[in-house]
């Protein structure tokens, strides 16, 4: 006897998941359907750095949320990479890069990005001088 699709899935209790996953909260909700992340011509790549601004935390604070919340304290400890703290939230990278959009606004974090390597000094140069150290 085949059993009626509809009925096994009210027996469920219309879950799709299993009970160790507990509630599950979409993405969107976290960024209230948006997929851009705050001010123009800010972008949040996977290597920019993030700092808690030294008491702009504070002063926005009121009106985070949660995840908002986790960000910001995840950032109080250290300077953190995008990458890092989508990692430490176990959000997508996407929602982290929303939410930190909405940081900035609120003055809470500023980024940074790291020298790129075209503007390293050349590695030829560096042994130069390390040569030269060691002479001394």
């Amino acid at each position: 006897m085949t059993e009626d699709p509809a009925a096994a899935l009210s027996e469920q209790g219309s879950r799709w998941y299993d009970s160790e996953a507990g509630p599950i909260v979409r993405p969107y909700a976290m960024t209230g359907g948006r997929t851009r992340s705050g001010p123009a011509g800010v972008d949040f790549d996977l290597i920019a750095l993030i700092t808690l601004h030294p008491g702009g935390a504070e002063a926005g604070e009121t009106g985070l949320g949660p995840e908002h919340r986790t960000l910001v304290d995840l950032c109080r400890a250290e300077t953190q990479s995008v990458a890092e703290l989508a990692a430490g939230t176990d959000l997508p990278v996407g929602v982290v890069r929303v939410l930190l959009g909405d940081l900035l606004e609120r003055g809470c974090v500023t980024v940074s990005r790291p020298v790129p390597p075209a503007q390293l000094p050349d590695e030829r140069i560096l042994r130069e001088v390390i040569a030269g150290l060691r002479a001394l």
